[in-house]
């Protein structure tokens, strides 16, 4: 089984493998040349976001900085914006869904590094998927961690580390991130 399987599926694999090293300068390559495009170059940006990703819906929008693991692990749904320095590490299937809005600073993993030091010193890792509802809101500089589910209509506070799952329509915040109860939250 070559590692690129392996990484998807959720297995231990080796980080330096040739073709995953290969895929990530690839991917590297495409984010620096969307990253050095200016503002106003709307079609160049979307048509480089969907060489860069594995599928992309109508209506994306990215600000500049992404930094981006490989792409291609990737869904992007319909009405998508998320603003300036946007991180993602999908080694294992990330998929966004429609009508989601991230804010600037937000950091997205799936990808895992053993406990055990002999593991990380022979550069083996895993990865866990992470899944974004429907009509999802990340406030600014959150880090949502690997396995984590976002439901449909969830809100997520800024600054918040997301390292559980989340339900539908809800409002979580903090670190650990927590559903706050309804009879709690203010605007």
């Amino acid at each position: 089984m070559r590692e690129l399987e392996k990484m998807t599926r959720g297995l231990d694999y080796h980080i330096n493998d040739e073709e995953l090293r290969e895929i990530r300068y690839q991917t590297r390559d495409k984010v620096d040349e969307f990253n050095a495009l200016s503002a106003r170059q709307t079609p160049e940006k979307d048509a480089l976001v969907r060489t860069i990703f594995g599928e992309v819906g109508s209506n994306v929008h990215f600000e500049k900085g992404m930094r981006i693991d490989y792409g291609i692990n990737t869904t992007l749904g319909n009405n998508v914006f998320i603003n300036f320095n946007f991180v993602l590490l999908d080694c294992a299937p990330v998929t966004i869904g429609n009508n989601v809005f991230i804010g600037p600073d937000v950091q997205i993993y799936t990808a895992q590094h053993p406990l055990d030091i002999d593991l990380r010193r022979e550069h083996i890792g895993s990865a866990r998927p992470v899944s974004i509802g429907n009509d999802v809101w990340i406030g600014g500089g959150c880090v949502i961690l690997p396995g984590v589910t976002l439901g449909d209509g969830c809100t997520i506070g800024a600054g918040s580390v997301v390292t559980r799952s989340v339900p539908a329509g809800t409002v979580a915040c903090g670190n650990p991130c927590r559903v706050i109860p309804r009879n709690a939250q203010t605007l």
